[in-house]
């Protein structure tokens, strides 16, 4: 029997849909495994059609689409190692997640996941039905064990591999980011090493997706829950790990072991990197956003110039008569500072043509929300009009703190294709522009240094849709905002538990009031990065239409 067995992982980056084309992104990895002299080359969970597939893997073309790619796969992968790829199996009128094992020119083993995830974007049970619990596939000597992704959440099925002869386990994955889900990983990860005593390869997929990003960070274990290999998250890389056979059976040699960057430094990446593969899969070259001189626009311009280039993102400034000399001033100056082409376009005569037209309708009735909206609106419609010219996908910039409370205008400054940080808390941002300020990392394809002035970092908050306007006149200090809505979106808290936890409790129901009403904005608003379990979309799904008020705490 060999003593040695070399793995070849492909920590990579599929494209929803493109079979073809990750058909051969796995065929160039399993050259490069190859060529390294590998026994067997591993791809991610799904990793020909892509994840999360949402209904598009109930489609009976994309089944059958699927799978004869996958045996094309077998054939052009004949003539080397056996290659494993995850994808939609169909079968006898059921559908699974599989993992199928191709060798020698055919496919001579696959596994079905078990354990199917149905929490935060996950809705497996829908999709696909359980597979059994079952055994571990033979590459040459030496039995394999594959735990789908969920299914090395828990002891049962990789305590079945290991009671019917798996010799290591090797788990596929499509586990998307949210901040300190590594460490979750890792501990369960441990556990089954710890309960099977056999080492485990964790094999994640990077890459953006809709508002998910998957970070890689894939790691093998040796017996006793050792880090024998650590690969870099979010990049996208092929590596070989080489097992040994001792006399205790396998463990793997000591390879690769990446640093880990901060959580501040991984919830920036994940929403540079989602605008870069949003604009990179759906076709799109450039953007454009409107430059208001605050705060949230200044991050969003940041993140689109070190996803993409400068000389791909446009911002324009649309002032009113609102817009203060200091707004003016600190959006020219980023906009140098980023190197961006600068658009200024007033609307002061557009929004006084419109409240003209208007006037006959509203006469006697006193101004308010519906003109500082108008302004808004007419943002809106002067920045869509420059997207459709200029074939560039407009960036919107409300953070998760508007977005919960409906602090923004439907069909004005909600206009967009994209959000980048739409789950990033006011408070958050504050944070995240400070640390982009005193960091740069090879990643990034904008310039080093203070590229948000401090002016824009230290001025009160303001929409500029009324004289000497502030946040705080609508909405409580954002640091209390923030901590009432991680408690009652990210947290799922009680009023009583907000209360108890110091808030005011006219507050927290206002909070509370506010985030129930603006459900229909968020329904028909731009997806944007997930950086927590309780983003706005797939994570969070409440109907519209709601009566509901939590009373408790009175």
């Amino acid at each position: 029997m060999a003593d040695r067995f070399r793995v070849t992982l492909a920590q990579a980056n599929p494209v929803m849909g493109d079979l073809a084309g990750n058909a051969a992104r796995a065929k160039a990895a399993w050259t490069e495994g190859k060529a390294a002299g590998a026994q067997l080359v591993a791809l991610p969970e799904m990793f020909i059609l892509g994840y999360n597939p949402q209904d598009l893997v109930l489609k009976p073309a994309v089944q059958d689409a699927a799978m004869a790619e996958i045996k094309k796969l077998a054939a052009d992968c004949a003539d080397g190692p056996a290659l494993a790829i995850g994808g939609p199996c169909a079968e006898g009128g059921k559908l699974y997640n599989g993992y199928f094992i191709l060798s020698g020119g055919k496919i001579i083993s696959r596994q079905l996941k078990h354990h199917l995830p149905n929490y935060n974007v996950f809705d497996e049970l829908r999709l696909f039905d359980s597979g059994p619990l079952g055994g571990p596939y033979a590459v040459g000597n030496t039995r394999i064990g594959s735990p789908i992704c969920e299914d090395a959440w828990f002891e049962d099925v990789a305590e079945t591999l290991e009671e019917t002869g798996a010799e290591f386990l090797l788990v596929p994955n499509g586990s998307p980011y949210y901040r300190d889900k590594f460490d979750r990983r890792m501990s369960h990860m441990v556990a089954r090493v710890i309960e099977t005593g056999l080492p485990l390869i964790y094999l994640n997929m990077v890459g953006g997706q809709d508002d998910q990003v998957f970070d890689g960070g894939s790691f093998v274990l040796n017996p006793g829950g050792h880090l024998a290999v650590q690969l870099p998250v979010f990049d996208e890389v092929t590596a070989h790990v080489d097992l040994v056979r001792g006399a205790d059976g396998w463990i793997c040699e000591q390879g690769e072991r990446a640093l880990l960057p901060s959580g501040e430094e991984q919830d920036y990446r994940v929403c540079v990197e989602a605008l870069r593969d949003y604009m990179r899969k759906t076709g799109f070259k450039k953007v454009l956003l409107g430059l208001s001189g605050g705060i949230d626009s200044a991050l969003v311009a940041t993140i689109a110039v070190d996803a993409l280039g400068a000389e791909n993102v446009r911002c324009v400034m649309l002032p009113s008569e609102y817009t203060s000399q200091s707004s003016l001033k600190d959006a020219e100056d980023i906009a140098k500072r980023l190197g961006v082409h600068y658009d200024y376009v007033p609307i002061r005569e557009s929004r006084q043509a419109v409240t003209q037209t208007l006037a006959p309708l509203f006469e006697g009735l006193e101004e308010g929300l519906t003109e500082e909206n108008i302004q808004s609106r007419l943002r809106g419609l002067l920045l869509m009009a420059m997207s459709n010219k200029f074939g560039e996908m407009l960036l919107t910039t409300g953070n998760k703190s508007e977005v919960a409370v409906g602090y923004a205008t439907i069909y004005g400054d909600m206009n967009g294709g994209y959000n980048p940080i739409k789950d990033m808390y006011k408070t958050r941002v504050f944070e995240t522009c400070r640390w982009r300020n005193a960091h740069h990392r090879d990643w990034m394809a904008g310039p080093d240094g203070e590229v948000i002035p401090v002016s824009i970092i230290e001025k009160p908050p303001s929409a500029e849709l009324r004289p000497d306007q502030k946040d705080e006149d609508s909405l409580p200090p954002y640091d209390i905002l923030d901590g009432i809505l991680e408690m009652l979106v990210d947290q799922d808290a009680s009023v009583a538990e907000c209360v108890a936890a110091g808030y005011d409790r006219a507050t927290v129901k206002r909070v509370e009031h506010l985030i129930y009403i603006s459900e229909y904005k968020r329904f028909q608003s731009a997806p944007g990065a997930r950086l927590s379990k309780k983003a706005f979309w797939l994570d969070r799904r409440y109907p519209i239409v709601n009566r509901f008020r939590d009373e408790s705490g009175a």
